[in-house]
């Protein structure tokens, strides 16, 4: 009987296999958009193999699978590599097996495209359109050179606005990078800090205040995220 037989997700998934992944990415430290990713590639490839578990799965199916997205699908090249790494993931850190070469496999064309950039008045344009904290993001994107999750996880104490630099933490490839704070954004910066410590300065007198920490810390320092820094 199919490992799938009960319990089945809409997508075709076995929520013990899921929970195995999600294990497997915790222990690695990788980031909630690649769990998101590599959750989407495996539902996918277990739903186009007929809900067959991936372990009874090999090689020959992963290559055929990734030749469908090239040859039916029309998928990018992008695309087909990522779907390569999440199931890669799953048979090397959660079934504990190594695929073989995919000396079959239909590879997707790569699009010979040139970057699109901005222009600075096409940049000026743009974030003349925007008002408030979304101007700020926009003006701390461009100006620091930071990825959208980048600035959406900044916490306080990475923003140094007397030195003018920000830390990264865990940017591309799990790195930590130092890039500069752009000067038109010091002053609203430090008024967007102002308003935000007056609401969580309320939040901790209402029992509120704290926030996500990463890996261990919250068990390591209970009180760490209530604190301000963070």
């Amino acid at each position: 009987m199919s490992d799938f037989s009960e319990g089945e997700t809409p997508h075709g998934c076995q929520p013990r296999l899921l929970e195995q992944v999600h294990d497997a990415i915790r222990r690695l430290h990788y980031s909630g958009r690649t769990k998101e990713t590599y959750v989407h590639w495996i539902n996918r490839f277990v739903y186009w193999s007929g809900r067959r578990h991936p372990a009874s799965l090999g090689e020959s199916e992963v290559t055929a699978f990734l030749s469908h997205l090239a040859t039916e699908r029309n998928v990018a090249a992008a695309t087909q590599n990522q779907a390569l790494a999440a199931l890669l993931f799953l048979y090397k850190q959660v079934l504990g097996r190594e695929l073989g070469w995919f000396d079959d496999l239909v590879r997707a064309k790569r699009p010979v495209r040139l970057p699109v950039v901005l222009t600075r008045g096409e940049v000026k344009a743009l974030l003349a359109q925007l008002r408030g904290a979304h101007w700020l993001m926009a003006s701390i994107l461009y100006g620091a050179g930071l990825r959208l999750m980048e600035c959406l996880r900044l916490r306080v104490k990475d923003v140094d606005i007397a030195y003018r630099q920000i830390l990264v933490r865990e940017g591309k490839g799990g790195k930590d990078r130092v890039t500069m704070l752009p000067e038109t954004t010091v002053q609203p910066l430090d008024e967007q800090l102002g308003k935000v410590k007056r609401f969580h300065e309320i939040g901790l007198r209402e029992g509120y205040g704290e926030v996500h920490l990463p890996y261990a810390l919250a068990r390591k320092y209970p009180r760490i995220g209530y604190e301000w820094g963070w």
